[in-house]
């Protein structure tokens, strides 16, 4: 199956910016998607952003225009750009991958990375 490891978060500055890499390894056949999500302390985990092999991209209305999704499929790595990043950004930010491994869809999790937005 595949696994992820999330990396690139941080301490940083209200307007300030990060961005954040998953690499995944491992074996599928076919890629659905790929996506973060977030969870804040007492709050459900929510979608970010997604990106679809066309390459499709969603994002959630509370980082369109700050944020940007992509992925290198040369260095099997997924990114998020963010930028002016806010206080309410303060979150675990996981990397999903939604994939296929001959006929079963998987549905596989990062261990999570923390960003935290602090004057």
């Amino acid at each position: 199956q595949v696994q992820l490891v999330e990396s690139g978060g941080g301490l940083v500055q209200p307007g300030g910016s990060l961005r954040l890499s998953c690499a995944y390894s491992g074996t599928f056949h076919g890629l659905n998607s790929m996506g973060w999500y977030r969870q804040a302390p007492g709050k459900e985990r929510e979608l970010v952003a997604s990106i679809t092999p066309t390459p499709d991209t969603v994002y959630a209305d509370s980082v369109k225009g700050r944020f940007t999704i992509s992925r290198d499929t040369t260095k099997d790595t997924m990114y998020l750009l963010m930028n002016d990043l806010k206080p309410d950004d303060t979150a675990v930010y996981y990397c999903n991958m939604k994939y296929r491994l001959i006929w079963t869809q998987y549905d596989s999790w990062g261990q999570g990375t923390q960003v935290t937005v602090s004057s």
